[in-house]
């Protein structure tokens, strides 16, 4: 595709993908238990969402949560602790299935009935770039109406999809929106 970077950074810039930034507010939207897990009450918080009714059981399993019930019960009542690994399969699991959780609540809540959510966009730092190098670049506000495939790519964990679907959206920023590809930062609320 003509705009996209191929040596970003080669002259000082920093920032990270557009793709990357919504996923990380989606992330923030999302409203993941603050507690970390390797704490007992981030430890318990999760694994009651993970295990309080069949579907959540049968969503943890399907996101690579595999031990069996006994084990569970015993995180649980607090008479074994998960190892380091089990703990960052805990927290993993607790993420996707979270993720599936809040897409449709999300989806509908960004689309707004067709009205669509301002998106700022704020541009690559540039402080480290030499002068003759850097270009102009602003601040950027955008009305993104379609999230359907974006908040889709972002719960099913599949980044070439996001990256694609924000693209799509990007575009609309006109001929300029290649210098959007690598940011600071994307804001945006639901």
């Amino acid at each position: 595709m003509p705009e996209r970077n191929i040596e970003f950074g080669k002259y000082g810039a920093r920032g990270l993908r557009g793709h990357e930034a919504v996923a990380r507010q989606l992330d923030d939207l999302a409203g993941y238990i603050a507690t970390p897990v390797t704490a007992r009450r981030g430890l318990m918080a999760r694994l009651h969402y993970l295990t309080r009714t069949d579907h959540a059981r049968t969503a943890a399993r399907a996101a690579g949560l595999t031990v069996t019930d006994r084990t569970l019960r015993a995180w649980l009542d607090g008479a074994r602790s998960p190892s380091r690994k089990n703990l960052e399969r805990i927290e993993q699991a607790y993420k996707i299935v979270r993720r599936e959780n809040v897409a449709r609540y999300l989806t509908a809540r960004l689309n707004r009935e067709g009205r669509g959510t301002r998106v700022e966009i704020h541009p690559l730092n540039q402080s480290q770039v030499d002068r003759p190098h850097q270009r102009v670049v602003e601040f950027r506000t955008l009305n993104v109406r379609r999230w359907d495939r974006i908040v889709a790519a972002w719960a099913s964990g599949n980044e070439q999809e996001l990256d694609d679907a924000w693209v799509d959206q990007v575009v609309d920023l006109g001929s300029q929106w290649g210098q959007y590809e690598y940011v600071t930062n994307i804001g945006f609320a639901a």
